[in-house]
């Protein structure tokens, strides 16, 4: 049985009520774990004294922001992956950075488990397994919500077992939503979300305003991407962390980024969720409307399969494999080319691309125009259409007996 424990730590009832239950039901020393992957001061607000007072013999700190939208969301935003065509993996996506630094914080305290907060039922609990197998298979993990000794299984439960510990929490007995939030998105479930019958509850939203109350007059702001990274905000040049939180109060504003999904979980129902991405849903048109202009048809088709099933490997929680890795080297070679800025027009819940300019741009007016022009012979045209459609022919004469 593991010693020294690092738990996952986010400051809510559930990793709140999880340190003292593994003190008391594993026997360990709990070094609480937060990863700052820009979920918010007011969520960070105190949160080592709380962790200590959940009996933590130490909390531990660390700023991801950079290096989880440049190095984590950046190729999931190249590659083009959108989990079932509409997610863009916020959750997902921070879930392998998280549980590296879990790792990394393990050798560094010279600890032998790992614990999480995550359910049974859903795909965190893969996702952070997943990388604690591909980087410190030796470190034993800990699940307590799968532990045939956790009886904590409702919020009045897990209050009650602070209490009788007489540790301090702010939790409500009744919560509304479960969220999750990072500098990517934020997510909802839980309640009246549940009942797919049912319309969003506007009270869910927290990034993003409704279209009633989005501006009447649209915005267009100006994206500047280097090889498939985007990198100036309306002519500035801003570090990747805070370029996604500028452009998140931006589309905000105009309702730009809400989703909601019944997605199908890799652990097989499914379930409704409540997603808010406004700056990614802003930046994944942008690089959409930067492909149009300068990848090859050949090219932009395969970015779109690999997308997919780039999405699919971050979904299930396969960061650390071999085919992500795989996957990315091609994606990242695409990006080579996705040089440019992009005019994108926000109103009213759309993003929608209204300008391209790109020093690799394969446009030609002088091909495209309907107009007269001196490059391009259409007689030529008669020729490849008879060889292109060659198979078709031939099928038809062989049913007509003529070949």
């Amino acid at each position: 049985m593991a010693k020294k424990v690092v738990l996952a730590y986010s400051g809510g009832l559930d990793t709140s009520a999880i340190v003292p239950w593994l003190r008391e039901n594993v026997g360990c020393e709990v070094i609480a774990l937060v990863a700052d992957v820009g979920q918010g001061a007011d969520e960070l607000a105190g949160i080592e004294q709380k962790a200590k007072n959940s009996g933590a013999s130490a909390c531990i700190i660390k700023d991801l922001r950079r290096e989880f939208v440049e190095d984590f969301v950046m190729p999931t935003v190249i590659s083009g992956a959108m989990y079932e065509g509409r997610y863009l993996l916020g959750t997902s996506i921070a879930r392998p950075i998280i549980a590296k630094a879990q790792v990394e914080c393990a050798r560094e305290v010279g600890a032998d488990g790992l614990a999480h907060g995550c359910t049974g039922k859903g795909n965190d609990q893969v996702r952070f397994e997943s990388t604690f197998a591909a980087l410190a298979p030796d470190l034993k993990v800990i699940a307590p919500w799968r532990d045939p000794r956790w009886n904590l299984r409702s919020r009045e439960a897990l209050l009650a077992f602070l209490n009788e510990r007489n540790i301090p929490t702010t939790a409500a007995a009744k919560k509304l939503y479960s969220r999750d939030r990072n500098l990517w998105h934020i997510s909802h479930e839980g309640g009246h979300i549940e009942d797919p019958a049912l319309p969003p509850p506007d009270d869910a939203w927290m990034l993003t305003a409704s279209i009633a109350e989005a501006p009447n007059e649209p915005e267009v702001v100006k994206i500047g991407f280097e090889k498939g990274r985007f990198r100036t905000l309306n002519g500035k040049r801003l570090e990747p962390h805070d370029f996604v939180e500028k452009l998140n109060a931006i589309a905000g504003v105009h309702g730009v980024g809400r989703v909601d999904l019944v997605e199908n979980r890799l652990v097989g129902m499914k379930s409704r969720g409540l997603y808010e991405t406004p700056g990614g849903t802003v930046i994944f048109e942008a690089l959409r409307g930067l492909e149009e202009l300068v990848l090859d048809r050949e090219t932009r088709h395969f970015r779109e399969q690999l997308g997919l099933r780039f999405a699919e490997l971050v979904y299930y929680g396969q960061w650390y494999c071999t085919l992500r890795e795989v996957l990315w080297a091609a994606a990242e070679k695409i990006g080579d080319r996705l040089t440019g800025e992009i005019g994108v027009r926000l109103h009213k819940g759309h993003a929608t691309t209204v300008t391209r300019t790109s020093p690799n741009s394969l446009y030609s007016e002088a091909f495209a125009t309907f107009g007269a022009d001196q490059v391009y012979d259409q007689s030529h045209a008669e020729g490849f259409i008879r060889l292109w459609s060659l198979p078709q022919r031939i099928a038809a004469l062989q049913q007509m007996g003529k070949a």
